[in-house]
């Protein structure tokens, strides 16, 4: 216990605990913090986009690419900082996992199929699935700015509709979207269209269309069709996402029935995701 007196007045007494509940109050705003400046970031950087980018576009196609990186690069550091704190320490060992699954099928779906899909967020989603919405967002973060640093520049500018995803998982997962294949479909389905709308501008206004084989060709295929870029871009987004997303959370429903019940019980957030009946039960132990 301590004291603390000033020049006038009674002297107050402040125990242990109060120090504590300072300290605790301190902490939880930091993340909070964090992920409000990361969002600024990632939001100033997209409506930038979309005011500066239509006139420019063509001219200094250079330029742009290198400050909208930036600022989803530093837009997507913050989120992960601030919600990093918010991750349970059973779920660390699995994040690498997940990012290396999601990069290896993100490569080889983008560069060598013709599949106007993405199916490049299936360990984020099932991180999501698992821990929560907080380390779905980290997870779908970190791998995007793993995978641009590294193989591909370009998809560190989807960062933030990768942490949507990662987030939007661990909501439906809560809401009880993963205990019926329908529900885990439709929910899926939804968090498509933000995921669609978020990227249509960049992938038109910055990069030219879709990145992939086979999402570059329908927007190729749309703008012969008579759309302009954005609508191309965005028609294709918005297909491609919804079918995408609905695809992997129906993915992410099939894995988690197949996992053992000692596995899921590593992950206390997993019981959102359970039938009813199967929550109700309790182990019996003997002896």
């Amino acid at each position: 216990m301590s004291t603390r007196q000033s020049g006038q007045g009674p002297t107050i007494t402040v125990g242990p605990g109060q120090n504590q509940s300072n300290k605790s109050r301190t902490g939880n705003k930091l993340p909070l913090t964090l992920t409000f400046l990361g969002t600024l970031v990632i939001v100033g950087t997209y409506i930038a986009v979309l005011l500066t980018q239509p006139a420019n576009l063509g001219t200094e196609l250079g330029h742009t690419t290198l400050w909208v990186m930036v600022g989803y690069l530093v837009g997507g550091v913050l989120l992960a900082a601030g919600t990093l704190p918010l991750i349970p320490r059973s779920i660390i060992a699995l994040i690498p996992v997940a990012i290396a699954l999601n990069i290896v099928i993100g490569q080889i779906i983008g560069n060598f199929t013709p599949v106007p899909l993405y199916l490049d967020s299936i360990g984020t989603v099932m991180i999501g699935v698992l821990a929560g919405p907080a380390a779905g967002a980290f997870t779908g973060i970190i791998s995007n700015l793993i995978w641009g640093v590294t193989l591909s520049p370009s998809v560190i500018a989807f960062s933030s509709g990768a942490g949507l995803i990662g987030a939007a998982a661990g909501w439906a997962a809560r809401l009880g979207a993963f205990r019926t294949p329908w529900f885990a479909v439709i929910t899926g389905a939804i968090a498509g269209i933000p995921a669609g709308a978020l990227g249509a501008p960049v992938a038109a206004y910055v990069f030219g269309g879709g990145l992939g084989s086979g999402t570059g060709g329908v927007v190729a295929i749309l703008q012969a069709a008579g759309l302009e870029m954005l609508n191309a871009t965005l028609a294709q987004s918005l297909f491609s996402d919804i079918i995408d997303k609905a695809l992997i959370f129906a993915l992410a429903y099939a894995v988690l029935r197949t996992l053992p019940r000692r596995i899921l019980d590593r992950y206390p957030f997993t019981d959102h995701s359970l039938p009813r009946r199967a929550r109700e039960k309790t182990p019996v132990r003997i002896g």
